[in-house]
């Protein structure tokens, strides 16, 4: 699908996003650095689907935790918006979909007991998903910008 231009929040740091950049190039897909409402990647000419990509499923868990409310406040803003979430989590290994977070050990819980379980950090994103409408979604980190083109439309695959 030619044409389609993918605007990136201003706060993807450059160094961090180097290869999603290189996937969109080698597919042709035209991209920018703006501010975005919500999210990390919105194709230009349809605002009402965002992907918000996590390295991984610490900074997922670190989001919806200690950073709970700023991560819901964005959420609803998105809700009240129109606006369609997904969460793309570069998690790779053995978690590939939602129901794969039961069984993740998490390494935080070796220096705290208090750190958020698999099962737990599971079920709070089933009640985001069903509250606030947000699709989470796993890949590996060496297909990003592949899955985020798949995701926002821009290539057939």
């Amino acid at each position: 699908m030619p044409g389609h231009v993918i605007q990136i929040d201003t706060r993807e740091h450059q160094h961090a996003i180097k290869r999603i950049l290189e996937q969109f190039d080698d597919a042709g897909v035209r991209h920018f650095s703006s501010k975005l409402y919500v999210g990390d990647y919105q194709r230009l000419d349809n605002g009402l689907l965002v992907v918000d990509r996590k390295q991984n499923l610490q900074e997922l868990a670190s989001n919806i935790c200690q950073q709970h409310e700023r991560f819901i406040a964005e959420l609803v803003r998105a809700q009240e918006a129109g606006i369609k979430v997904v969460i793309l989590c570069e998690h790779g290994g053995v978690i590939h979909d939602l129901d794969d977070v039961r069984t993740w050990k998490n390494p935080r819980l070796k220096e705290s007991p208090k750190a958020i379980t698999g099962e737990r950090l599971w079920k709070a994103m089933k009640t985001m998903e069903a509250k606030y409408g947000v699709e989470f979604l796993f890949c590996d980190k060496r297909i990003t910008g592949k899955r985020i083109m798949e995701i926002l439309g821009v290539t057939d695959g």
